[in-house]
């Protein structure tokens, strides 16, 4: 398996990344996870325009941290039993929860489904703003002036993670759900969003994640990947640390939004898929996240893909959550 632009193989399957973890990283998110249980989510259930036979759509809104309205498309069986198992999917950087026939055929097989719209994406969730400094390119980015100057919890992805995990506690407080039957999934930046989930959730039974984003942001820096999806890395020290005089320091507050550092809380099974031409979310920024897993995983691997349909994936991962 021959890689041009990244480590061989059989180095892969021992990496263990190279972003520094924050010394604080365990107390910032039990306090962020402690932030996120106080909030009354103020939930709504809105019936939609869409409706089939079989299954009742609703729009989810919720209130997140930092006062935030949260958008996620809800589906429900009608005719299934009760409780039953759930669903909870998320969507590539910068779009959308996506439309609701795609959602059918886990409604056909008895479960709800909850789809996450990201703050201030391409759906209907607010991002509230509240940071200083630059919004250049996306949302990595996002709160990390106020990070460098001693407020990581001010970082944007800080309140999209916990944006997960809050879905996932309200979907499994819904009465026709069982609470033990939860699975995840999601691609790119999905995927990230759905090790975020599993990490912080730890009722989360399956996830399946495909080419997860947001992992060892180092490494992408420095194999020169930090384009496509992880350019605003390369924008951010070109427009506002030309010198890199405080690269130690972004990377180590960048680490508090590193998937890698939360791999080790998930207790769900995982199902993973790869691409090893992979350059947008680079194979070593993925295996730096997977080799930290210590629940039951596996990894479904594509030598000659790159950051695309895998074949047959999404439905080995269908089948995977057909096992909830």
């Amino acid at each position: 398996m021959p890689l041009t632009f990244d480590l061989p193989f059989d180095e892969l399957i021992n990496y263990q990344g190279i972003n520094p973890k924050p010394t604080t990283f365990d107390a910032y998110w039990e306090s962020a996870l402690s932030e996120m249980r106080s909030i009354d989510p103020q939930i709504e259930l809105v019936p939609a325009e869409f409706q089939v036979n079989g299954c009742k759509c609703f729009h989810l809104y919720f209130t997140g941290v930092q006062g935030a309205r949260v958008h996620a498309k809800y589906l429900r069986p009608t005719g299934a039993v009760t409780p039953h198992p759930a669903i909870l999917m998320f969507h590539g950087y910068t779009g959308n929860s996506g439309n609701w026939e795609d959602k059918l055929g886990y409604v056909l097989q008895g479960f709800s489904v909850a789809a996450l719209d990201c703050r201030g994406q391409g759906g209907l969730s607010e991002d509230v703003g509240g940071v200083e400094g630059n919004t250049h390119h996306g949302h990595i980015i996002r709160g990390l002036s106020e990070a460098l100057a001693g407020f990581p919890q001010k970082l944007l992805f800080r309140q999209i993670f916990l944006d997960t995990a809050q879905l996932a506690k309200i979907i499994m407080e819904m009465p026709e759900v069982d609470c033990d039957r939860v699975g995840v999934m999601g691609g790119s930046q999905g995927g990230a969003l759905t090790v975020a989930c599993a990490a912080l959730e730890p009722r989360i039974k399956l996830a399946a994640p495909i080419y997860p984003f947001l992992s060892d942001y180092k490494r992408v820096w420095s194999i020169d990947q930090a384009k496509d999806a992880y350019r605003e890395l390369n924008e951010f020290f070109r427009l506002f640390d030309p010198q890199h005089l405080l690269e130690d320091r972004v990377f180590e507050n960048l680490g508090y939004i590193d998937i890698q550092n939360l791999a080790p809380r998930i207790q769900a099974d995982v199902l993973w898929g790869i691409g090893l031409m992979d350059t947008i979310c680079p194979p070593s920024s993925q295996f730096a996240t997977y080799n930290k897993i210590v629940s039951p995983k596996r990894m479904e691997v594509y030598p000659d893909f790159a950051h695309e349909n895998l074949p047959g994936f999404n439905d080995k991962s269908f089948q995977f959550m057909l096992g909830l």
